[in-house]
């Protein structure tokens, strides 16, 4: 017998009275819906956000990929989950490493929690780099776009997803990779009616174009069409984003980077300091892998009060935390981020040296988020939305409890 509700890390959640969609469309700055639905190429999201709930929300800082991802379907921030970037320094290991190993998480999502409770419950991801966090010991379907020709139902609970959702595998830069996963969520309402379905897309379009562009107006009319038929086959839909995006560029187009590691090594000696960059994954193509976060190890805790004042005087730095301030401020596991915290300014995006960087693959003047001012996004309903405080700061984290707790039973956009 399913039970009426669910706890999950200390949240309470009530079962689905009918098909539950949350979409994460990653890099959602919320001026691309502004601009589509002014532009009139997104007729569903415009009625959406009239009818249903048209809220804004804080994402988790950094504003990178993998902790906002796994804060939404934890409903918890990075303090509790554990994954604080896509990139960081394990100590155990006393090495950089990706975060995207399940054996990082400290804490179990919802959406396994609902699975193993006898719930039908289906992940969609673009990127594969995600996948196992996602679907960490959840009984269901999960699979990403990247490599959905190589899925099985011992591996992803489902095999011949091409031949389902009737795309070919997209290639991984291109705003096809995102379709396929609009397209396999549409898919799998039509032929399994999942209970609870999450779907996550990648930024590759927003990284490259700005709210109002052709291209950005494209994808959110691609988008639009999709949802609009997940809404017609009665499914309750909560829509946000993990981070947002800007331009880190200035008036000609050339990137605004402060290279931290050069710095450093220039008034310390050579590699004393050492620089993380949270960004980093395997797909850094479209932003070389700079962005508006970054955590910095100290030989020694007393260098850190006189490094931290002297970073605070960098043109282009926001802020200069402690590890612990920095920890309270974002909700950060403190044994998983450097002695210092920097976060550059909207503009500004941080490096390590200049050496280390490949900015050939830009083919567009340099878009990319990380820091505060990435950290509001739509969090968005087709249904009205009842007993939400107003007083209450609203977190992308909060999108599960948005659909299953809050939403009006019964009535859609």
């Amino acid at each position: 017998m399913k039970p009426e509700t669910l706890e999950v890390n200390a949240r309470r959640y009530r079962w689905m009275d009918n098909p539950v969609v949350v979409v994460c469309v990653d890099g959602c700055e919320p001026d691309y819906l502004d601009a589509a639905i002014a532009a009139g190429v997104a007729p569903y999201l415009k009625r959406m956000r009239a009818e249903g709930a048209n809220l804004l929300a804080d994402c988790v800082v950094p504003s990178f990929t993998n902790p906002n991802n796994l804060s939404i379907v934890t409903g918890v921030p990075p303090a509790v989950h554990g994954i604080c970037g896509n990139y960081f320094f394990d100590p155990d290991r006393g090495e950089e490493v990706m975060m995207n190993d399940p054996r990082y998480l400290r804490a179990g999502t919802v959406l396994a929690a609902f699975a193993n409770a006898g719930a039908d419950v289906a992940v969609v991801t673009a990127k594969d780099k995600l996948r196992k966090l996602l679907g960490h010991k959840m009984k269901g379907i999960c699979f990403s776009s990247e490599k959905s020709d190589q899925a099985t139902v011992a591996e992803n609970g489902i095999e011949g997803v091409v031949e389902l959702v009737g795309m070919p595998v997209p290639d991984v830069y291109s705003a096809e990779l995102s379709e396929f996963v609009f397209a396999a969520g549409v898919k799998l309402m039509k032929t399994r009616r999942p209970d609870l379905m999450y779907l996550s897309t990648t930024d590759y379009v927003q990284h490259k174009a700005a709210p109002g562009s052709a291209q950005a107006n494209a994808f959110y009319a691609m988008m639009d069409r999709y949802l609009a038929q997940l809404d017609d086959m009665g499914a309750t839909i909560v829509l946000t984003a993990d981070h947002g995006m800007n331009d880190k560029h200035d008036a000609t187009g050339a990137p605004q980077v402060v290279y931290l590691q050069d710095l450093l090594d220039g008034w310390y000696g050579k590699n004393v300091a050492r620089v993380i960059l949270p960004i980093t994954d395997p797909y850094v193509v479209h932003h070389g892998a700079l962005g508006s976060f970054a955590t910095i190890y100290a030989p020694d805790e007393a260098s850190v009060p006189a490094w931290i004042e002297r970073l605070k005087g960098v043109p282009g730095m926001e802020l200069v935390l402690t590890r612990d301030e920095a920890a309270q401020r974002f909700e950060l596991p403190p044994d998983r981020i450097g002695d210092i915290v920097a976060v550059s300014e909207k503009n500004t995006v941080l490096g390590t040296s200049v050496s280390r960087h490949d900015l050939s693959g830009l083919d567009a003047p340099l878009r990319s988020h990380g820091g505060v001012s990435e950290q509001r996004v739509p969090l968005i309903c087709n249904r009205p939305v009842e007993g939400v405080d107003g007083g209450r700061r609203l977190r992308n984290f909060d999108a599960l409890d948005i659909a299953l707790n809050h939403a009006k039973a019964g009535v859609t956009a």
